[in-house]
């Protein structure tokens, strides 16, 4: 875990985008990224399902699959820890650090909603509880990335992780450079943000002193719209100038792939 958490330098942070299956992993490491975290939404389209759709036991087990094909520390996405009560949430995080897992994140929304802070934190301490010193844990506030943008009860929320023991916090959907200085400045543990379309660059985050950025599942939808793009063309045109993108994946995985 120490040398994961270290890699969190609030001011100067760690890029750490989301691959969707090992192969997008591979292609990842070799471009460079000192760590990488898993997407729930990336898997789940890999599947042919909408996100929180896949089963504890298939996210687990691809996120562990992921990190034995990579050399670098893996971090996985696991929703609400896929349990209803505190220590189902503290199983899971042991299942991660049984996969070969270097950090987790845990959210604090069900899939139809919140729970309340201090039922959420409670979740956040049973977790880190299990994590111990084997496991980074992230507790996500999650309140606007699902449409409430209410700052004050984010900050709240992240406040009462950090003292239930989470070692990063994070509020996905934070797209507002001020705030994302606010809501950094008001806790001591690393910040992680997601890069969004419109928002704060990289540059940016690492001013306002961000020690981490995800992508979510927006390499793993980008992948998707390059295919649209490229089967539409096949479709409708006839011709194929997506052979230029074929050429750089083609290119990356024979790097990527060969052992």
């Amino acid at each position: 875990m120490t040398s994961f958490l270290e890699l969190h330098r609030p001011g100067e942070p760690l890029l750490c985008p989301n691959p969707w299956d090992v192969g997008s992993a591979r292609v990842l490491v070799s471009l460079g990224f000192q760590a990488l975290a898993t997407t729930s939404s990336g898997f789940a389209a890999t599947l042919g399902r909408l996100d929180g759709e896949p089963t504890a036991n298939e996210s687990l087990n691809a996120a562990a699959g992921i990190a034995a094909a990579v050399s670098v520390p893996v971090t996985a996405d696991l929703e609400n820890g896929y349990a209803a009560d505190a220590e189902g949430v503290a199983t899971t995080v042991r299942q991660a650090i049984s996969g070969g897992l270097a950090g987790c994140s845990i959210e604090d929304w069900d899939g139809t909603r919140f729970y309340p802070t201090e039922v959420a934190a409670a979740r956040i301490e049973a977790a880190a509880a299990a994590a111990g010193d084997d496991i980074v844990l992230t507790a996500r506030a999650d309140n606007h990335v699902h449409g409430v943008h209410d700052l004050a009860d984010t900050i709240a929320r992240l406040q009462a992780f950090e003292a239930a023991g989470a070692h990063v916090l994070y509020a996905p959907g934070l797209d507002d450079i001020r705030d994302i200085e606010r809501t950094v400045a008001a806790v001591n543990r690393p910040v992680n943000v997601l890069l969004r379309a419109n928002g704060p660059t990289v540059a940016e985050l690492a001013g306002a002193g961000v020690a981490r950025v995800t992508v979510g599942g927006s390499f793993a939808f980008a992948a998707l719209g390059a295919l649209v793009e490229a089967a539409t063309e096949m479709r409708d045109e006839g011709t194929s100038t997506y052979a230029r993108l074929s050429g750089i994946g083609q290119r990356v995985a024979n790097d990527a792939f060969t052992r």
